[in-house]
């Protein structure tokens, strides 16, 4: 089953996209999340791989489809099924990211370095059209 906070998290890593030009960073409770803002040698952005890549961004758009989806079901169905539906939802995001080869930790740990790296966003973005 889809723990609440694994959908938070796909949720919030699937919203960047929208929020990155206008929004630099939104915390998200991780104090230990080192915030990349110069990339040196070490920098954790130079050493994604292009699959990885290519797979983030499939990722993304079978994400966004799911949330539609599940947002436009969940706000039409009757009280007593929105809970089901919002599980279900939750599994359906999940399955959307590792059917694409990535865990989900891979796919929010690529989203955040994008969300602060603009050479990987715009790498990320190239993919998306």
């Amino acid at each position: 089953m889809q723990s609440p906070t694994s959908l938070s998290i796909l949720v919030f890593a699937t919203s960047w996209l929208a929020l990155a030009p206008t929004v630099n960073a939104q915390s998200q409770s991780e104090p230990s999340r080192p915030s990349p803002t110069t990339p040196g040698p070490s920098s954790p952005s130079a050493s994604i791989p292009d699959n990885k890549l290519d797979a983030t961004a499939a990722a993304m758009k079978s994400v966004s489809m799911v949330k539609e989806d599940y947002g436009r079901r969940i706000a039409q169905a009757p009280d007593n099924e929105k809970s089901r539906l919002e599980n279900e939802g939750g599994q359906a995001l999940t399955k959307a990211v590792t059917d694409q080869g990535l865990s989900v930790a891979e796919y929010t740990e690529i989203l955040q370095i994008a969300q602060n790296n603009s050479a990987v966003r715009e790498k990320i973005l190239q993919r998306l059209k």
